[in-house]
């Protein structure tokens, strides 16, 4: 493991801890403030695609902003895991059920459509004011915006996070996709991409 990456995970370590240590009802309030200031401050055009996510652990649950964006005309999607190095993402239906995917996830079955989303809410352990991110360490996100660019895709990449999970600076490696903004429960931050 390199010195990078080495930090990485020391750095992931601590931002979980910092997230698990918010109580329930707090993460829960912080997530309906995450999905006020998304729907304001995110520029999104009807019909346009989003993908998003189904919280696991302590993650900020970004439904309700989902939910407000579907109702603005938004197409939405999540990802699905297909192998130990790939996701795609599916198309959220209200008339079909979502299955489990591993790692406590749920996504659209093989029956629904696979969407290249322009915009990706991208969950995440850490960030930093330059707009790097700290994943789970799987490179799951990574390889799937890499793939979508090399499609001629430039989704726009908005972190999803609480205020909690910031750090000084990410060490950054060569292969992470670097963020154009991160919404946490005290607004929408820009970052120069």
């Amino acid at each position: 493991m390199t010195d990078r990456a080495q930090q990485k995970a020391r750095l992931r370590a601590e931002c979980l801890a910092a997230r698990d240590r918010l109580p329930a009802q707090e993460r829960i309030d912080k997530s309906l403030a995450i999905a006020d200031h998304g729907l304001s401050a995110v520029e999104i055009e009807p019909g346009e695609i989003v993908s998003g996510f189904t919280p696991i652990r302590s993650e900020a649950d970004i439904r309700p902003l989902m939910s407000g964006l579907k109702a603005k005309g938004t197409l939405l999607c999540l990802p699905v895991i297909l192998d130990k190095t790939t996701i795609v993402f599916r198309e959220l239906r209200t008339d079909r059920e979502l299955i489990p995917m591993g790692f406590g996830t749920f996504g659209p079955g093989p029956d629904c459509a696979e969407l290249d989303p322009s915009v990706m809410l991208v969950p995440l352990a850490g960030f930093d004011a330059e707009g790097q991110r700290i994943g789970y360490g799987g490179g799951y996100y990574d390889r799937a915006i890499e793939r979508l660019h090399r499609k001629g895709f430039s989704p726009r990449l908005i972190g999803i996070a609480f205020d909690c999970q910031e750090v000084a600076s990410v060490p950054a490696e060569p292969h992470d996709m670097r963020l154009h903004a991160v919404l946490t429960e005290s607004g929408l931050r820009r970052f120069n991409s």
